[in-house]
């Protein structure tokens, strides 16, 4: 796998709030492949993010992939207010409502690409009758809820066997929680392709002042190539 095969997904809960439509179009004009919108009702996890309205919002500013992960809770009935709102990919956890599959075709039947999010402690086993159904599987390498979290590397080995069960599937894999140059290396050369950053990408940079963020990009693509 090479830099060009590997997406990097800024996550813009680690943007200036007061400002997402032109830090969007900064880290997008740096070299970011797609937005990360991270969506939290504080009820399946401990934190209140956005609404379907910010995402609409923020749409027109996005020139790449609108990608929105819900950690909310049922989450069913809010599917197609994001899809509404122009979301190219929307994830939901396993554990989000009685019947994972059900929302899987929710999310297809809204017209938008559908992700499924594992957290660090849920087994593979739950994916082995989705894998036909998904476009995207997010390994959560923090627990959800916050940014700015520790790696926590058990997740590595999960990786591993997911893209082993993938097999020649086109679905991404996608790493969510602490990835920076260090990190991505890792969970690259197991077989992920799609890299969630926020302060990694956002650190030492502002609208006023956007090359950081093209340098913090650049070290992640750089670390995470394999040739």
């Amino acid at each position: 796998m090479t830099t060009s095969d590997i997406k990097i997904a800024p996550s813009i809960l680690a943007a200036d709030f007061a400002n997402f439509g032109a830090e969007i179009e900064a880290v997008e004009a740096q070299g970011a492949d797609w937005i990360h919108v991270d969506v939290m009702d504080g009820h399946f996890v401990p934190n209140i993010t956005f609404g379907p309205e910010t995402c609409k919002a923020i749409r027109p500013h996005i020139k790449t992939v609108m990608d929105v992960h819900l950690m909310i809770s049922p989450v069913d009935a809010y599917i197609e207010a994001f899809a509404d709102a122009g979301a190219d990919v929307i994830t939901a956890h396993v554990e989000a409502g009685p019947h994972i599959h059900r929302t899987l075709q929710a999310i297809r039947g809204a017209g938008a690409k559908a992700g499924l999010a594992l957290n660090p402690g849920t087994d593979l086993d739950s994916v082995d009758y989705l894998l036909d159904m998904v476009d995207l599987v997010c390994i959560m390498t923090v627990n959800p809820g916050f940014g700015g979290q520790k790696f926590i590397h058990s997740q590595v080995e999960k990786v591993r066997k997911l893209r082993a069960m993938i097999g020649d599937r086109p679905i991404h894999i996608e790493i969510d929680g602490g990835v920076t140059p260090e990190t991505a290396p890792l969970v690259v050369e197991a077989g992920a392709d799609v890299l969630v950053a926020g302060s990694a990408v956002f650190k030492g940079g502002s609208v006023g002042n956007p090359a950081p963020y093209g340098d913090n990009i650049r070290a992640i693509r750089q670390a995470a190539d394999l040739r």
